[in-house]
Parts: structure tokens; C-alpha cells; sequence
């Protein structure tokens, strides 16, 4: 972001409830809305109008905006058990396919609905108790639309803001896009694709990753895998492990617990249930924004993570029963590929039970205990062969 004194051309304008166009001076009029019964006392111009009501299975129009311009903040919240089954669209100049088509809970790193996970990043906030904050820019020339479907089975309130600058775009301009996918179970091929199919330039800027291991043990030894322009059976950018790419380390354990962090570009904010560790169904949710390192394409892009554990006799394990579902964040330019669309299926999640025990069988540790057994001799041999006076 530029100094914040250096004065710019552009306007702001902002759509909500209170002002469904976002026009100059249009805001507050309402004489009808969710609030009118509450204001009915004080009449126009007080909260006449803050939200709407989504029936089930409708799509609401959150936003519709001539540009060229600039959305800078998407504030939203709505019924919290329902962030899995609300899916959040948004098309960019008359598009025909949305370039965002997400779960609005995994678009803001909240894709399990047992518990809310608040998150403090640079470009998304969850703030209690559900508030949800998106500071992604999104670029638009002619139009930018946004929507929400309900497939809840149940209505939900709605209450949102999209903020904007109306301004002049540089021509080397991409959007942004974002894709959900969801591999439940991941399977004996033990790999799930983030995105794939991308063509055009651009940067990829985030991923958000949810996860139900389904085997007990660690499970974060898979890699994350950037296959950038043409590469094939092999990436260009391969990371060390899941906890390593999200900022971790060392299983995210310390003293016996999974430790949850939010920080400006990464985190895990989200650990289900809390008290316990290396359970099979437990569910985990973490970020990571590329803002500060960006990683760019030029003709396609393909991303995939291993679903890897560890089993006894210090060796990897393919997690087939591991339910993993990931959000991609990238900008490109416009016209993208064709997508295969979210189908609604994906998802049903089933509640955790409320009654597992909390254990940590020495069974289920990470192979790490085993290796630094096997290794301890060799170690302890080259310690007494460097002792001084040797």
C-alpha cells in the first residue's frame, strides 16, 4: 500500500443493506427492511435496514458494481453453522463462470462449522463472534458481482459490507480467483490438488487448508508442490512438509499439544477438539498468504499436497482416509480456463462426536520417537569420539 498521505484519484463507494447500489448519498433510506420493527420508534434513517434474509436454497445478489475499480474490504457475517453450506461466487466484467466459487467459511479460513476459529492475517480477519473480514483486493473494469447460495436447508440473516474505490486500472491487471476442492477421502493415490488447469499469467497468493486426517498419528509430512509453465512428472517449487509450509515445525506439537498461532501471512487457527492430539478425527484448519513471496506463472499452473503420515519403523503413510479440503487464492489475467463447477455434495461434513477420549497411545506418536531411537547409538559413539582428550 502507498503512503497513506499521498492523495490519489479514485472515489470511494460502498454497498451494504442500507445502500443495495452503493450510490452517492443513498445511504440510510430505507423505510422498510429487517430493522424497520426495532426503529419503529425513531423511523428513517436508523437502522431501517442492516440485513437481509436468505431462503434456502436462493442466491442473493450481495453486490453489483459498474467499475473500472477496486473492492478493498468485504466485511460479512451470517449464522456460523452454516459457513460450510453458504457458497460465495463472484464474476468479474460479464464473465459467464464465476472466478471465485468457494464455501464463504473455507474463503475466510473457517471451513469446519463446529467451532469458530478466530483469525488475525493480513488479509483475513475473523473477528468475534463471527465477524468475517476479507482485505483481498479485487481489480474489476466494467462490472464486479457478487453472490451468495443458500444450500443450508434451513434461512440465514445476512448481514454484509463491500467497500470500493472507483479508479482507473493499469493495463497489466490481474483478478482475483479463488477455487475450492475437496478429496473426501484422499484415497490410495494419497495426493489432493489444490488447483489445476490454470492457464495465463499470473501469481498464486494463498492457500487455506482444511484437514480430518482419518488415521491416528502425524499427519503433516506431505509436501506442497507448485508445478509452474510446463512442468510435468516433476515441480519447480516443492516444500519439506505440510507444518513447514504453513510456518511450523516439528509436528505442531509442544509439550503434548497441537499449539494454534495467527499471524499476518500464516497460521493454524484452527485445532478440533482442542484437548486433544493425534487423533484420527481430529480437524484442522491453517493459512498461508504469498503476499511478501508471490509465486508467479506465466502460461499455467498446477499445485498438489501429499496426504502423508507416519506409521511404526520410522516410515511415511499414506493417509487414504484423510478428508482434505483446500481453497487456492491467485491473480491472473482474464479470460480463464473452464473449471468443473462445486457441486453441492462436497459439503456434507459429519459432526465430530462429542465423546472422544482424549489418549496419546505411544502407538500413535510420530515415527520421530523411533527414528532418534535407531539413531541414538551412532550419536552417542560420535559424542565420545570428539570428547576432549581423545
Amino acid at each position: 500500500m502507498g503512503e497513506l498521505w499521498q492523495l490519489a484519484d479514485g472515489v470511494t463507494r460502498s454497498v451494504s443493506p442500507e445502500n443495495f447500489t452503493g450510490a452517492k448519498g443513498a445511504g440510510g433510506m430505507a423505510v422498510d427492511g429487517t430493522g424497520a420493527p426495532a426503529a419503529r420508534e425513531l423511523g428513517r434513517g436508523w437502522k431501517v435496514s442492516p440485513s437481509i434474509t436468505l431462503a434456502p436454497g436462493d442466491t442473493a445478489s450481495l453486490a453489483d458494481i459498474e467499475g473500472p475499480g477496486v473492492i478493498r474490504h468485504f466485511w460479512l457475517t451470517t449464522d456460523r453453522a452454516s459457513l460450510r453450506t453458504l457458497v460465495l461466487r463472484m464474476y468479474w466484467d460479464d464473465e459467464p463462470t464465476p472466478s471465485v466459487e468457494v464455501p464463504l467459511g473455507d474463503f475466510f479460513c473457517n471451513g469446519w462449522s463446529d467451532e469458530l476459529a478466530l483469525v488475525d492475517s493480513e488479509q483475513i480477519v475473523v473477528a468475534p463472534a463471527g465477524g468475517l473480514n476479507s482485505y483481498w483486493p479485487m481489480p474489476f473494469r466494467g462490472r464486479a458481482r457478487i453472490t451468495l447460495e443458500n444450500l443450508s436447508g434451513h434461512g440465514v440473516p445476512v448481514y454484509y459490507q463491500v467497500t470500493y474505490t472507483l479508479e482507473d486500472l493499469p493495463e497489466r491487471t490481474g483478478y482475483l480467483h479463488a477455487q475450492w476442492r475437496r478429496s473426501n477421502p484422499v484415497g490410495p493415490v494419497g495426493v489432493h490438488t489444490l488447483v489445476d488447469g490454470v492457464r495465463g499469467r499470473g501469481r498464486y497468493v494463498g492457500t487455506y487448508l482444511a484437514i480430518e486426517p482419518g488415521d491416528p498419528g502425524w499427519w503433516g509430512e506431505g509436501e506442497l508442490k507448485f508445478y509452474l509453465d510446463g512442468d510435468e512428472e516433476y515441480p519447480t517449487v516443492c516444500g519439506t512438509g505440510t507444518e513447514d509450509y504453513f510456518g511450523g515445525a516439528w509436528n505442531f506439537d509442544l509439550a503434548g499439544r497441537y499449539v494454534p498461532y495467527s499471524t499476518a501471512h500464516l497460521g493454524l487457527p484452527q485445532v478440533l477438539p482442542a484437548d486433544q492430539i493425534y487423533q484420527p478425527r481430529q480437524r484442522f484448519g491453517m493459512y498461508r498468504w504469498h503476499t511478501p513471496d508471490p509465486i508467479q506463472f506465466e502460461r499455467d499452473l498446477r499445485v498438489t499436497v501429499q496426504a502423508l503420515g507416519w506409521q511404526s519403523g520410522g516410515r511415511y503413510l499414506k493417509l487414504e482416509h484423510a478428508d482434505i479440503a483446500t481453497t487456492a487464492f491467485w491473480y491472473q489475467v482474464e479470460p480463464h480456463a473452464p473449471r468443473e463447477p462445486l457441486r453441492p455434495e462436497q459439503l456434507a461434513t459429519t459432526p465430530l462426536p462429542p465423546d472422544v477420549p482424549t489418549v496419546r497411545p505411544a502407538a500413535v506418536r510420530p515415527a520421530l520417537a523411533d527414528l532418534l531411537a535407531r539413531l541414538r547409538p551412532a550419536i552417542t559413539g560420535l559424542a565420545a569420539r570428539l570428547r576432549p582428550g581423545r
